[in-house]
C-alpha cells in the first residue's frame, strides 16, 4: 500500500484475545489511533500477539473471518460507535465501595494522662502505664469506652491513695488488674470478639491452635501440703525451721542472766559507757533530750521526724537514698511532728524476765503451736507492752487482751500499734498477768511463730528459745541488721495485702498462713 495514493480503506488489527484497535492514515499519511477499548486494555494481561502474515497484496493482518465489511459488526453498529460507548459506560459506572463508620481502636482511644507530681510517692511513668493496662481491661466489659475510663481511672487513684510507698502501688496495681481480668468475659475459645477486637486466649499463647482441643497436666510431688498437715505432723514439719542458738543471739534474742534472776541479757547490744541518766537519744529524730527523774521531757519541745525507712532508689547517674514515708532525701526535715521526743528503752532494762518451762505431756499430745503478735506505745520509761495475741493453727484468736503499762503513756503510737486512748481507757490488765496467762498457756517446747519475735519477746519480758522467725527464714538480700517487713513478704509470697490503711491489724494470722 503506497502511503501517497488515496486514503486507504481502515484495516482491523488483532490485538489480543479478541480485541480490536481501528488504524488508519490520516490526510498526512501518519497511522491515527481511531478508536481502541483503553479501559480494557488496563485490566486484561497481556498476551503476545500472533506473528504477522506473509506481506501480500491488500489484506487483513490477521483479521477474523466472521468480520463484515465496512467495518460493520454483527448488528449493523459500526464498530466505532460501540466502542465508544463501551468506553462511556465503563469509566462512568465504577461501582464505589460502601463507606463504614469508623470504630475507635485502643490505638486511637485518647487515653487520659496522669499530671506529673514533683516529689511523688510513685513515679508517674509507672502510673500511667498501669493506667492503661486497667483502660484495656475495662474497654473488654463497660458498655462504652467512657465508662472504661472512669472505672480505670477510679482503680487506679484507690491504689495510688491507699499506697504510702511504690513497691506497694506495684503490688495494689498487680491485684486490680487481676481483679479486672476477672471481671471480663470468658476467653476458654480460641478466639473471640471483645468490643470489637480479637482477644486472644492464654490457652492459645501456651499452646498454639491446638490448645483448646488439647488437655495439660503437670507432674507434682505426692508430698502432702502444708494446709493439710494438723497437729503433731505440722509440729514435726515445723522443728525443721526452729531457729538455732547462734541465730537466736545474733537477731537480739534474750537469754536468762547468769548470775541475776529476773535479768536477760541480749547478745547484740552494745556496751556503751555509762552516761547522765537524765540524758536520752529520741529513737525517731535522734535529737538528744533531758528528762526528769519521772521520765517527763524537761522542755516541750516538738519532734520531727519521718515515720518510713530510708530506701535506695535508683536515679540518673546512680543511686539516691529516700524515706518512703514522703519520698524525701536523707536529711531533710521530718514530715511528721509530735509533741515530744521518745526513746525505745527496751533493751536498758533488762530485769523482770520470766523463762517458760518443761511440762509433762501425754503421749498422744504435742507441745502446741502458736502464732504472737504485741503492740507497743511510748511511755516515760520507753516502749511498753499495751496489746497481745495469740493465734492457733486454726486461725482462731485464743488470747487477745489490750494491757496497761506501768508507766505513763506519752504516745500511742497508733500509726503502727493501732492502739488509742479509748482503747486502754477501763483496762486493768498489766504485764504481769499477761505473763501467767502465757506461761500456763506455753511450754519450753511450744512453737511460737512470729515476724521479728525478739521484738515481742522484749516487750512480753518472756524467754522462750523454741521459735519459728519469718525475718529470719526470708531474709533481706543485704543481710542483718536489714530485715524484710511482713508485708512485703505477704505480697510476693501470698499475694496478700496487710496494714492497708489500717493502724490496727494484728500480723500474727499472717505468719500462720
Amino acid at each position: 500500500m503506497s502511503s501517497h495514493g488515496p486514503r486507504a480503506r481502515a484495516r482491523p488489527l488483532p490485538l489480543c484475545s479478541g480485541m480490536h484497535v481501528l488504524l488508519t492514515l490520516s490526510d498526512r499519511g501518519r497511522l491515527v489511533l481511531c478508536s481502541s477499548v483503553m479501559g480494557a486494555l488496563s485490566s486484561c494481561t497481556h498476551v503476545p500477539c500472533p506473528p504477522p502474515a506473509p506481506t501480500g497484496a491488500k489484506r487483513t493482518l490477521a483479521a477474523s473471518s466472521s468480520q463484515p465489511p465496512n467495518g460493520l459488526e454483527p448488528g449493523g453498529q459500526p464498530l466505532k460507535t460501540r466502542t465508544l460507548s463501551g468506553m462511556a459506560s465503563k469509566t462512568t459506572s465504577t461501582v464505589t465501595p460502601k463507606r463504614v463508620a469508623h470504630s475507635p481502636s485502643l490505638q486511637s482511644l485518647k487515653k487520659p494522662v496522669i499530671p506529673k507530681e514533683f516529689g511523688g510517692k510513685v513515679p508517674t511513668v509507672v502510673r500511667q502505664r498501669y493506667l492503661n493496662l486497667f483502660i484495656e481491661e475495662c474497654l473488654k466489659f463497660c458498655p462504652s469506652n467512657q465508662e472504661a475510663i472512669e472505672k480505670a481511672l477510679n482503680e487506679e487513684k484507690a491504689a495510688y491513695d491507699r499506697s504510702p510507698s511504690k513497691n506497694i502501688y506495684l503490688n495494689l496495681a498487680v491485684n486490680t488488674l487481676k481483679k479486672l481480668r476477672g471481671l471480663g468475659p470468658s476467653t476458654v475459645q480460641g478466639l473471640s470478639k471483645s468490643g470489637g477486637r480479637r482477644v486472644v486466649s492464654h490457652e492459645v499463647v501456651l499452646g498454639g491452635k491446638l490448645a483448646a482441643k488439647t488437655s495439660f497436666s503437670i507432674s507434682r510431688p505426692t508430698s502432702p501440703r502444708v494446709e493439710d498437715l494438723k497437729g503433731a505432723a505440722l509440729y514435726g514439719r515445723l522443728r525443721d525451721y526452729l531457729l538455732s542458738e547462734d541465730q537466736l543471739k545474733e537477731n537480739g534474742y534474750p537469754f536468762p542472766h547468769p548470775g541475776r534472776p529476773g535479768g536477760a541479757v541480749i547478745f547484740t547490744a552494745e556496751d556503751k559507757p555509762p552516761k547522765d541518766s537524765s540524758c536520752r537519744v529520741c529513737c525517731r529524730c535522734g535529737t538528744e533530750y533531758l528528762v526528769s527523774p519521772s521520765g517527763r521531757c524537761v522542755r516541750d519541745e516538738e519532734c520531727h521526724y519521718h515515720w518510713g525507712r530510708p530506701r535506695r532508689n535508683r536515679a540518673a547517674g546512680g543511686w539516691e537514698t529516700q524515706y518512703m514515708c514522703c519520698s524525701a532525701a536523707i536529711g531533710s526535715a521530718g514530715c511528721q511532728v509530735a509533741k515530744q521526743h521518745v526513746q525505745d528503752g527496751r533493751k536498758e532494762n533488762l530485769e523482770g524476765f520470766v523463762k517458760t518451762f518443761d511440762k509433762e505431756l501425754p503421749e498422744d499430745a504435742h507441745p502446741g503451736i502458736y502464732a504472737l503478735d504485741c503492740e507497743m506505745s511510748y511511755t516515760t520509761y520507753g516502749l511498753e507492752l499495751t496489746r497481745v495475741t495469740v493465734v492457733d493453727t486454726d486461725m482462731q484468736v485464743v488470747y487477745d487482751t489490750f494491757v496497761k503499762p506501768d508507766n505513763e503513756i506519752v504516745d500511742y503510737n497508733t500509726r503502727f500499734s493501732g492502739v488509742t486512748e479509748a482503747d486502754l481507757a477501763d483496762t486493768s490488765i498489766s504485764l504481769r498477768d499477761v505473763q501467767a496467762v502465757l506461761l500456763s498457756m506455753f511450754s519450753a517446747d511450744t512453737i511460737l511463730i512470729g515476724h521479728s519475735l525478739e521484738s515481742d519477746l522484749l516487750a512480753l519480758k518472756v524467754i522462750h528459745s523454741t521459735v519459728v522467725d519469718t525475718a529470719v527464714l526470708f531474709p533481706h538480700r543485704l543481710g542483718l541488721p536489714y530485715k524484710r517487713s511482713l508485708r512485703n513478704l505477704m505480697a510476693d509470697y501470698l499475694r496478700q495485702i496487710i496494714q492497708d490503711n489500717a493502724p490496727a491489724r494484728t500480723p500474727a494470722p499472717a505468719c500462720t498462713w
